[in-house]
């Protein structure tokens, strides 16, 4: 999952995907902002069959938050 999770945000931010870890900050690290935010989790959402609540997106700050929700939330 987390390699998954890497590659969709490599895509959408200008980042070395070798460089990306779970401590990985979205905003601090990564340099992302609200916007590309949501288009990562839009890009999850549809390659992932979920829905990413709005409260649950505002509580994500690292690559392993992503990674954590999305394994909670897909059915396996």
């Amino acid at each position: 999952m987390f390699e998954r999770v890497v590659d969709l945000i490599a895509a959408q931010l200008p980042v070395n995907k070798e460089t990306i870890t779970r401590e990985s900050r979205l905003i601090d690290d990564l340099g992302a902002d609200s916007a590309s935010i949501m288009i990562i989790a839009m890009d999850m959402e549809n390659e992932m069959n979920l829905i990413i609540e709005d409260d649950a997106l505002s509580k994500i700050r690292t690559v392993g938050d992503i990674v954590d929700y999305i394994e909670e939330h897909v059915e396996k």
